[in-house]
């Protein structure tokens, strides 16, 4: 029984230490779906649907294909 204690102190105090180095980074926390999407996975869940960021992204990158395909009559 001593050892399960001291052993459960350890992960305890470990959990703690975690928790106290997260909250001084001041970070969100970010869903799995959108967070490979900083390193150039697009997609590594099972998600039906992107998060918010992800879906920002596509249509930020549609809307410049569609600007590379076409002419700008401004800059002519």
């Amino acid at each position: 029984m001593m050892i399960f204690l001291v052993t459960f102190g350890f992960f305890l105090t470990i959990a703690a230490a975690m928790a106290v180095g997260y909250i001084f980074q001041q970070k969100t926390l970010a869903g799995s779906c959108g967070g490979l999407g900083s390193v150039g996975i697009e997609k590594a869940c099972n998600c039906d649907k992107p998060c918010e960021k992800g879906q920002e992204r596509e249509r930020v990158a549609a809307e410049q294909s569609i600007k590379e395909g076409s002419i700008d009559i401004k800059n002519i």
